[in-house]
């Protein structure tokens, strides 16, 4: 065998085997416990998901898969953590708007949420709920607007922290509406629910998942939704659009994520076992039961998803002029 076709052999040889030691690398995925970073308080839709997916994961996987809750700054504590942390996908962000389409906002970011975290698969999608402090005056969306107006700046909203699904869909109907709503930023979903039940805030644009049972309990008073279409679990609420601000849509998505780097076959399988963890009976049917819809899908799904959603939130923010230290 001359020196070339010597050469080509050891190449092609070489090649076999990093293709190989790949392969067996993402079939020996996981070999240690994997951790889930919730970047906010546990109790909120976040929390919520996260740990369907880990209770499908870890039997799968026959290793823990253990939530860790990291809220602060708006969820870039958790992001930041994650994005700091090796690439190995042994670590996972529960990502959101904050993450994934809201980071325009962050002027002293210690990392790039756009480049150094990397979605492996789309979790849900979920439409909000505005709802209001049973001492606030309106019932109706057009009634809520009008004393919006008639009370500028008077009318505090909490949210679940800068960037959040919460604050996002406020702050674009605040900009189609062209009310002045005071923005109460919390470290996630649930101690700012708490603040609206105490009446410290008057209102909240909340995921339906989680302001159901308030509202049920007659704790809290809805006036519309946020999604394109009306909700299974709030039939006979409006949607925002349809109630009087035409164009009106805020759907929030949820990704996992991971560091950059993570080696494609790891990236595969993550999505694939996610995807698998989806589709399952129980997980579809608590979905449902929370008013949440389950994506998953490919790589590339996840990936055209989060830069189209972060292409639209960059208008709202700029338009807005919302800038966060």
């Amino acid at each position: 065998m001359n020196t070339r076709r010597l050469c080509l052999a050891l190449l092609a040889a070489a090649g076999l085997g990093l293709a190989g030691a790949a392969a067996a690398q993402a079939e020996a995925f996981p070999s240690k416990p994997v951790r889930i970073i919730v970047p906010y308080a546990a109790g909120g839709i976040a929390d919520i998901l996260a740990r369907q997916v880990a209770d499908r994961l870890a039997p799968a996987w026959r290793q823990p898969v253990v939530i860790e809750n990291r809220p602060g700054a708006g969820g870039h504590l958790g992001g930041e953590l994650v994005a700091k942390s090796p690439a190995d996908g042994y670590t996972l962000v529960l990502a959101t708007i904050a993450h994934n389409g809201a980071f325009a906002m962050y002027k002293g970011l210690k990392y790039d949420p756009a480049t150094d975290l990397v979605p492996v698969s789309l979790i849900a999608e979920s439409a909000g709920v505005l709802i209001v402090h049973p001492s606030v005056q309106a019932r109706t969306l057009p009634e809520f607007i009008a004393l919006a107006k008639a009370q500028p700046g008077k009318l505090n909203y909490a949210s679940a922290g800068n960037g959040s699904a919460i604050h996002m869909a406020t702050e674009l109907f605040k900009h189609m509406t062209g009310t002045d709503l005071l923005h109460v930023p919390y470290k996630g979903s649930a101690p700012a629910m708490a603040d609206l039940l105490g009446g410290q805030v008057q209102l909240m644009f909340e995921n339906i998942a989680t302001a159901l049972p308030q509202i049920q309990a007659g704790k809290v008073r809805a006036i519309a939704v946020t999604g394109r279409a009306r909700n299974a679990s709030l039939p006979d609420l409006p949607t925002i659009a349809e109630a009087g601000v035409p164009g009106y849509a805020a759907e929030p998505w949820y990704t996992l994520s991971v560091p950059r780097g993570v080696p494609p076959e790891v990236m595969r399988k993550l999505n694939a076992d996610i995807a698998a963890a989806l589709r399952t009976p129980e997980v579809v049917q608590r979905f449902e039961a929370l008013g949440v819809t389950p994506l998953g899908g490919s790589l590339d799904d996840a990936a055209r998803r989060n830069a189209q959603e972060a292409e639209r939130w960059t208008r709202v923010i700029q338009a807005a002029r919302i800038t966060v230290d």
